[in-house]
C-alpha cells in the first residue's frame, strides 16, 4: 500500500525520462521490421532445412512483436502514470496547504497531527475556531488523505501490472502483423489499462462518457479495451465484443485455478462427524467451476460461426451469463433482442441451440425486409444475461419458475440492455423485445420499466407478463404481439399476471397452418418448445415466421391469431 511518506518522495520526472527512454528503443525496433521481412527463407530454397529456417523466423517475428507491444504498453503507461502522480502530488500540495491554514500537519502515514490553535486566533475566539476545526476541517483533511490515497494506489497498482504482465510475457500480440502495429496496439494497451471507468451507472452516462473520449482514445479503446468496458451498456457493441472475447482466456484460466484447488479439497479426507458434509460443499462449489467452464467454450463454439458479437460475458454468481449478437448491433436497422425462459444455461448448450434458432430468424427477417421493406439490415441478439430458473432448482423459492424473483432482477438488466443498444448509437434503431416462457415474463418486467427504447415486443409461450394490464408495458400501441401454440399448457397458466392471449392491447397472432401474403405454406406449431419441428421458432412454421416480420419492422405482413 502507498503512503502519504511515497508520494511525496515520489519524483514524475523519473518518469518522464523512461518514457523518453523506452520511445527510443521502441522506435530502434520498429525500425527493424524491413530487415525482418525480407530476412526470410530465400523462394529458392527448399527441404527440410529451409521448413526449419522458416519456422525459426516466423519464431523470431513473434518474439519482435511481442517485445515492441511490451516496450509500447509500458511505455504509454508509465507516461499516463506520470501525469497521474502529478495530479495526485498537486491534490497532496493543496491538502497540505489547508492542513497549515488550520495548524494541522498530515503525517507520513496519513495521520491528521493536531498542532493545536492556530498562533494568530484571538484569545476570545480560541473556542469556536477549536470547534470549527475538528468539526469541519479535520474530518476534511481525513477525506481528502483517504482520495488521495486511493487514487495513488491505483495509479501505482496499475503500473505495477502492467510490468509484471510485461515481465512475464503475458501482453500478448492478437492483431498486430507488423512491428509498427504491435506498437500501435501496445500504446493502446497502455492507455486501457490506466483509463478510469466513467462516474455513475447508467447506460446513458456510460454512453455520454464513451462520446466525450477524444477520438484517439476512442480508437486505442477499441482496439486493446480493458475488460471492464465487455459488459457496460451504453458503450459500441464492436467494442463490447472485444473486451468480452480477450477475456475469455483470463477468465479460463482464473477457474481452472479455482478447480484445482476445489479438486485439492474434495481429495483431502475431512475428519470428523461432519467431514462428508465440507467434502460434499466443496464438491458442488466444484461442480459449478467446472460447469462455467464447459460455459466458456460453449460461448467460444458459439463464436466460432462467425459473424457474431459477444456482447455479455460473466462468470460471476452460481452460472454464467452471456449475449451473443448476429450482425452487426452497432448499425443493423432492425435488432431484435431475444431471451429464453426456465431451464436455459449457458454449460448446458442452449445459448448455441438459440443462437442457431436466432440466426435462422435473421435471415428470414432479413429476406422480408429486402423484399417488402426498408432494406435495413436485421441483427438478433441471444440474451442470457440473467440466471434463469432451473428446474432442479424448484426447492427454492427464491429461484423458482414458479416465483417471479428471477424474472424482476432479470428484467431489471435486461431493461439496461435495451437502453446500452439505443444509446450507444447515433441512430435509433427498430428495436424489438421477444421471449419465450420465463424469458417472456423477464421481458414484461423489462418493458414496465421507462426509456428502454423498445419499438415492439413479441411473446411465445408466455405464463404472463408480470403485469395484468398490456398498458404498463412502455411499447408504443398497436405493438405487442403474443404467440401461443396449440397444447402449451405453460401459456395457459397465466401464473404472472394472467394469459396474454386474452388481453386487451396484446395483438394474438397465428400459430396455425397458414398461407403468407407472399404465397408461403406455413406449418402450424405445438406444444410450448421453441426447437424442433413443431417449435416457435422452427423455420416454416407460422409462429417463426410471424416472428420475423415482426423483427424485421412488417408486422402488417404477420397472419392474425383472430382471422
Amino acid at each position: 500500500m502507498v503512503n502519504i511518506g511515497d508520494i511525496r518522495r515520489w519524483q514524475p520526472g523519473r518518469l518522464d525520462e523512461s518514457a523518453d527512454d523506452l520511445k527510443r528503443e521502441q522506435d530502434c525496433l520498429v525500425r527493424l521490421d524491413d530487415e525482418l521481412v525480407h530476412s526470410g527463407k530465400p523462394r529458392e530454397w527448399h527441404g527440410e532445412a529451409a521448413d526449419s529456417a522458416a519456422g525459426k523466423h516466423r519464431e523470431l517475428g513473434e518474439r519482435m512483436r511481442e517485445l515492441v507491444t511490451e516496450v509500447s504498453t509500458v511505455r504509454s503507461t508509465v507516461i499516463a502514470t506520470a501525469d497521474e502522480v502529478l495530479a495526485v502530488r498537486e491534490q497532496l500540495a493543496e491538502a497540505d496547504a489547508l492542513a497549515r491554514a488550520y495548524n494541522f500537519r498530515i503525517g507520513d502515514g496519513g495521520d491528521i497531527e493536531d498542532l493545536g490553535t492556530p498562533p494568530d486566533t484571538p484569545p476570545d475566539q480560541a473556542r469556536a475556531v477549536d470547534s470549527d476545526r475538528h468539526r469541519k476541517v479535520r474530518p476534511e483533511l481525513a477525506d481528502r488523505v483517504e482520495q488521495i490515497l486511493q487514487r495513488a494506489d491505483d495509479a501505482d497498482g496499475e503500473l505495477a501490472k502492467v510490468l509484471r504482465d510485461a515481465d512475464k510475457d503475458l501482453i500478448d500480440t492478437r492483431g498486430a502483423h507488423n512491428l509498427a502495429e504491435a506498437a500501435k496496439l501496445g500504446d493502446a494497451r497502455g492507455l486501457g489499462e490506466t483509463i478510469e471507468p466513467p462516474a455513475g451507472g447508467t447506460p446513458a452516462q456510460h454512453a455520454d462518457w464513451w462520446k466525450s473520449l477524444p477520438a484517439e482514445t476512442k480508437s486505442a479503446l477499441a482496439t486493446a479495451p480493458p475488460p471492464w468496458l465487455g459488459n457496460m451498456d451504453g458503450i459500441p457493441a464492436a467494442v463490447r465484443h472485444t473486451a468480452n472475447v480477450n477475456r475469455i482466456d483470463d477468465e479460463r484460466a482464473a477457474l481452472q485455478a479455482r478447480a484445482t484447488q476445489l479438486q485439492s479439497a474434495v481429495d483431502k479426507p475431512q475428519a470428523g462427524p461432519g467431514g462428508h458434509l465440507v467434502q460434499s460443499r466443496y464438491q458442488r462449489q466444484l461442480d459449478q467451476v467446472q460447469a462455467k467452464l464447459t460455459s466458456l467454450d460453449n460461448v467460444e463454439s458459439t463464436m466460432a460461426r462467425g459473424n457474431r458479437q459477444l456482447l455479455v460475458l460473466d462468470t460471476s454468481g452460481e452460472r454464467t451469463k452471456a449475449a451473443v449478437g448476429i450482425g452487426n448491433v452497432d448499425t443493423a436497422e432492425h435488432v431484435t433482442v431475444f431471451t429464453p425462459g426456465m431451464d436455459s444455461a449457458v454449460e448446458r448448450g442452449s445459448l448455441g441451440d438459440y443462437d442457431r434458432s436466432m440466426d435462422m430468424l435473421a435471415q428470414d427477417a432479413q429476406l422480408q425486409s429486402d423484399q417488402y421493406g426498408d432494406g435495413g439490415k436485421v441483427a438478433a441478439v441471444t440474451w442470457l444475461g440473467y440466471e434463469a430458473p432451473q428446474l432442479s432448482e424448484t426447492a427454492d423459492p427464491s429461484d423458482s419458475v414458479a416465483s417471479s424473483g428471477g424474472a424482476e432482477r432479470g428484467g431489471e438488466k435486461l431493461s439496461d440492455f435495451y437502453r446500452g443498444i439505443n444509446e450507444s448509437r447515433p441512430d435509433d434503431p427498430n428495436l424489438v423485445a421477444m421471449g419465450h416462457s420465463y424469458g417472456s415474463t423477464t421481458t414484461g418486467y423489462a418493458l414496465q420499466e421507462n426509456g428502454t427504447g423498445v419499438d415492439a415486443a413479441l411473446t411465445m409461450g408466455s405464463p404472463g407478463i408480470g403485469t395484468p394490464m398490456a398498458s404498463d408495458l412502455n411499447v408504443p400501441d398497436d405493438r405487442l404481439y403474443n404467440l401461443e401454440s396449440d397444447q402449451d399448457v405453460v401459456a395457459d397458466l397465466g401464473h404472472f399476471g394472467g394469459d396474454p392471449s386474452w388481453k386487451p392491447g396484446i395483438d394474438e397472432l397465428s400459430t396455425e397452418d397458414a398461407v403468407a401474403p407472399d404465397g408461403q405454406q406455413l406449418k402450424e406449431s405445438t406444444g410450448h418448445n421453441t426447437g424442433g419441428p413443431d417449435g416457435y421458432l422452427n423455420r416454416g412454421n407460422t409462429s417463426q415466421y410471424n416472428a420475423s416480420v415482426v423483427a424485421a419492422g412488417l408486422p402488417d405482413r404477420a397472419v392474425d391469431g383472430w382471422q
